[in-house]
């Protein structure tokens, strides 16, 4: 698995090199390259931002503030994470069909993605020590002093992994910008395939997206630095207490309020809007089923398959940490940051020059899922395996059980609720993988996403409704589990 991390990034910088500098300067060095460069960084400087803001901000009222329904918040504001970028941007052509731009861009990516900021900020507000916070008061600071001077800095860590994965997930997002028409890197590679296949512009856009994604895993890095964040000692036992609101009850309700209804309302609205007013023609089950059932085969099978693969890597990392595993799990953690279009335009490739019968197959699908997506699962297992303390194991090969009936008995027992836990979170990343499917599955197949879109593509936004709705009903359990998991992690 680590060899096979290693291709699509091999493959960028193999086809790049051999490109010669005279095709490089001509094709990179051009005005368009440019326009997608300034738009794909405008899109992440202003989201970003954006995400940061609201997702510290929603936590900090539903976990530290008196906001009427905090119980119900909490999970609420996780929920837009089950609806794909890609069906926000469908329900807000809907609203406003002359949505298009930079400023339309922001505003979809934005409200799908500032739960990637919210829910780790949310689980951290929980883990932090209250005393300190107390201290502070106790020596003349303000609410405002406190969270800006004792709260925030606490925060950094989860605010910069969440602002990564929003910044990764803009530089890979297809069809949230290819349905209102704004230019990115993403959909510039996907509509060169899609004309031409052009191997050396593809090639080189790629090559480009590829340093922007290497350019954002090391600002992150940088930001991150070297400050320790984690306390001698258990520290309080408590949770610290709420800010009452009082007259600013009403307004942060109505903030929560109208975030929720923009992030979540509005894409419910129009699916059933249109659901409406397609009426019962488009329920075709001829259609929905085998594209619901390929669905579920592509998430289940992914998610087995990738957790599988991961198991190694997290065994390695927590038994025997040292250089060789930080290098084996930073690779797959740099091909994972790498945009699903990379990926299947790396597989494609060598596919087609060297493992031919392999080309357009189940196998290479799930090979694609497995590079993007087992980080989401590596986590998970990496928790789960450091909870498994190894004399455990020990103890039963004391008792006369072979070293692999001990690890099965126990090892694989305890850490069973965490791989189930990585399962369910690459089954929600496959079930709404757009670019990499439609590149990759064989002729003829279709998923709910896949599906969605060629209906989308031909204006039939009512035949595409149920699809939506599907998929965001296959995802609403999974994104509750996200959010129970962030729970238990803070100790909740």
């Amino acid at each position: 698995m680590v060899a096979a991390a290693f291709v699509p990034l091999g493959f960028v910088v193999v086809e790049t090199a051999g490109a010669g500098w005279d095709t490089i300067r001509e094709l990179v060095f051009r005005g368009r390259v440019g326009e997608l460069l300034v738009n794909t960084g405008l899109l992440v400087a202003v989201t970003v931002p954006l995400c940061v803001v609201l997702g510290v901000g929603a936590a900090w009222l539903v976990e530290r503030t008196t906001v009427f329904g905090s119980r119900l918040w909490a999970p609420a504001l996780a929920a837009p994470l089950a609806v794909p970028a890609f069906v926000n941007s469908y329900a807000w052509v809907t609203v406003i069909p002359s949505l298009h731009g930079l400023f339309s861009g922001v505003l979809i990516a934005t409200l799908s993605y500032f739960p990637l900021v919210y829910l780790p900020v949310l689980a951290a507000l929980r883990r932090l020590d209250a005393e300190v916070e107390e201290s502070a008061r106790a020596l003349g600071c303000g609410p405002w002093a406190v969270f800006f001077r004792v709260v925030l800095p606490q925060l950094r860590l989860a605010v910069l992994g969440g602002a990564l994965l929003v910044a990764l997930h803009l530089l890979s997002e297809y069809g949230a910008f290819a349905m209102i028409r704004f230019d990115t890197f993403t959909t510039a590679i996907f509509e060169q395939f899609q004309s031409t296949f052009d191997g050396a512009a593809g090639t080189m856009l790629a090559a480009v997206l590829v340093l922007c994604c290497l350019l954002v895993l090391l600002l992150e890095a940088v930001s991150r630095g070297r400050a320790r964040y984690a306390r001698v000692g258990s520290g309080t036992g408590r949770r610290a207490g709420r800010t009452r609101l009082g007259w600013r009850q009403l307004p942060a309700f109505a903030a929560l309020t109208a975030l929720l209804v923009l992030a979540l309302g509005v894409p419910l609205w129009v699916i059933g809007r249109w659901l409406v007013r397609g009426g019962a023609g488009v329920w075709d089950g001829a259609e929905m089923l085998p594209a619901l059932g390929q669905t579920l085969q592509y998430g289940l099978i992914g998610g087995v398959v990738t957790v599988v693969l991961a198991f190694p890597t997290a065994w390695l990392a927590v038994r025997f940490p040292g250089r060789f595993t930080k290098i084996v799990e930073g690779c797959n953690y740099i091909t994972s940051s790498l945009p699903g279009i990379v990926v299947a335009l790396a597989l494609i490739t060598v596919t087609i020059n060297w493992l031919h019968p392999w080309y357009q197959t189940t196998t290479v699908v799930f090979v694609a899922y497995a590079l993007m997506f087992l980080p989401r699962a590596l986590v998970n297992l990496r928790a789960g395996l450091a909870q498994v303390p190894v004399e455990l194991e020990e103890a039963a090969r004391s008792l006369g059980r072979p070293p692999l009936v001990a690890f099965a008995r126990v090892t694989l027992r305890l850490t069973a609720p965490a791989a189930a836990s990585g399962i369910a979170l690459v089954f929600l990343a496959i079930a709404t993988e757009l670019t990499a499917t439609l590149m990759l599955t064989p002729t003829g197949t279709e998923t709910l996403a896949t599906r969605f879109w060629a209906l989308t593509g031909e204006l039939d936004y009512s035949a595409a409704a149920p699809f939506a709705l599907i998929m965001v009903v296959v995802s609403l359990p999974i994104t509750y589990l996200l959010f129970r998991q962030s729970q238990k992690v803070a100790g909740v």
